[in-house]
């Protein structure tokens, strides 16, 4: 079920109000492509808490003055987004970074410098998603496979 400022899940009361107000629109946005409330909640409120920590103070600021999210606001949606909510998640190493992405996905969620920061946050995914992350070593051989 959406949410609003005023009626969401009780995992969201104790996030700092530009917090909840960025993860409700996150979690509607990922109930709209079909993620369950118990996927969408935790996925949400860690996206949002990225979010706020790596924005600067004018994009806080720009979406402090934007609309509340609503129950019945509309999201773009992605076909493939059924296939991938299911899907492993893998961290390679690309073009002189590690990448995270879910297996059938065209873009990597994230990049970064080093093996373990990607890992954690294959891990982070695949924990939100009760899938596995694969892991590959630099030379693209299988380091190991972690199920959760």
């Amino acid at each position: 079920m959406p949410w609003n400022m005023n009626d969401f899940p009780p995992a969201m009361k104790n996030l700092e109000e530009l917090t909840r107000k960025k993860a409700i629109d996150i979690g509607n946005a990922l109930l709209d492509e079909g993620y369950p409330d118990s996927r969408a909640i935790p996925i949400a409120i860690d996206q949002a808490k990225e979010w706020f920590d790596g924005a600067s103070e004018s994009e806080k600021k720009d979406f402090a003055h934007e609309k509340n999210p609503s129950k019945n606001d509309k999201h773009e949606t992605n076909p493939r987004a059924a296939k991938l909510l299911d899907a492993d998640v893998t961290v390679k190493f690309e073009e002189d970074r590690w990448v995270v992405r879910s297996k059938g996905a065209e873009k990597a969620s994230n990049h970064f410098d080093t093996k373990d920061e990607a890992v954690e946050k294959g891990k982070e995914i695949a924990r939100n998603k009760e899938t596995s992350v694969v892991v590959y070593k630099k030379d693209g051989s299988k380091d190991r496979e972690i199920h959760y």
